[in-house]
């Protein structure tokens, strides 16, 4: 492979086919029908797959090095557990040896059947206690044993190495001192709320827990796309489900959203001081993972406006109101 050709690059139709007719489940081979349909996804690529006389399956292909063998099976085991306990999570299909990753070429990957839906609508208080129910089954299961292998959501890795990256290699020089000052302030009041909060429990999550990893159908939501599972406080895959733009509508969302939870797994309300400490290490990484991406040729398609001068002033600005939220009182929650 050329040195400039991106790995994903050889992944085309063919070599996707040859991968899916190598295995072969209880029932038998898998047999193409020729049709191949990239869907959304940067980090990994997943194609719907045409099956004759089935369903059409989803492949999934992992970005090579990014996680260890160990790590992507702990996060398959994760999922066969909830589904285990009939949570609608979309676990991966295991082949005729009982495998669920697999191998093929250069790459590993894993299949997974195809689920239809549309995102969750967030400002609705049923579905918010409907996924609320959801999750605190989930974290019941999750709070059960410790991930082995995957990582932690940590200041390190979310936080000032995202910042070291950006300020070294992305930055402009005229906002440089702006970004540092402002991290610099950032990570010291984050730095303390994640110490302030080193007692509370960190359990298996969702740990990508967007509306994107959400499948709304006849009333309820199935969850895809483990890729991102860590050990967080439990509070990681809530914060996200809240839309509100006003404190008083975050209140009345997060009221129902716990009162769901509540029912399956308690919910520690010390975790509600990390809302906008996680929120903040989110955004830190987020713009960490694009830059780090930045040479997979996906990227610059389908994020343009990434690496601009109005790109990192907004991003300036955007940390600004994160520095006024974390100086703010957190949430409460309803009597």
């Amino acid at each position: 492979m050329p040195e400039n050709l991106h790995p994903f690059a050889t992944l085309s139709p063919g070599f996707i086919a040859d991968a899916i007719e190598a295995q072969s489940d209880a029932n038998g081979a898998y047999w193409t029908d020729g049709r191949t349909f990239p869907l959304n996804s940067y980090e990994n690529r997943v194609y719907q797959v045409g099956i004759e006389a089935a369903q059409p399956i989803i492949a999934k292909f992992y970005r090579p090095q990014r996680w260890s063998d160990k790590q992507i099976q702990e996060e398959h085991d994760f999922c066969f557990e909830l589904a285990a306990q009939e949570l609608p999570v979309v676990a991966p299909l295991k082949n005729g040896d009982g495998e669920s990753l697999l191998r093929f070429g250069d790459f590993r990957f894993a299949l997974y059947p195809r689920k239809g839906g549309h995102a969750p609508e967030l400002d609705n208080l049923d579905n918010l206690f409907t996924l609320g129910r959801l999750l605190g089954r989930i974290h019941l299961i999750g709070a059960s044993k410790p991930f082995q292998h995957r990582p932690d959501i940590n200041i390190n890795s979310y936080g000032y190495d995202s910042i070291k990256l950006i300020g070294e290699q992305f930055m402009p020089s005229a906002l440089d001192a702006a970004y540092s000052s402002l991290t610099d302030d950032i990570m010291r009041i984050v730095s303390q709320n994640m110490q302030n909060a080193e007692s509370i429990k960190r359990i298996r999550t969702h740990g990508d827990c967007h509306i994107g990893n959400m499948l709304w159908r006849d009333d309820n939501a199935h969850f895809v796309d483990f890729d991102d599972a860590r050990s967080a406080p439990a509070i990681q895959d809530i914060f996200m489900l809240l839309t509100g733009g006003e404190r008083s509508q975050q209140i009345s969302q997060l009221n129902e959203i716990l009162d769901g939870y509540n029912e399956f797994y308690d919910f520690d309300v010390r975790e509600l001081q990390l809302i906008e400490t996680l929120r903040t290490l989110r955004m830190l990484h987020h713009s960490a993972w694009l830059a780090k991406r930045w040479q997979d040729p996906a990227f610059p398609q389908a994020f343009p406006w990434f690496n601009t001068q109005r790109y990192w002033e907004e991003h300036i600005l955007e940390l600004r109101e994160q520095l006024y939220l974390l100086g703010e009182a957190p949430l409460s929650l309803l009597p």
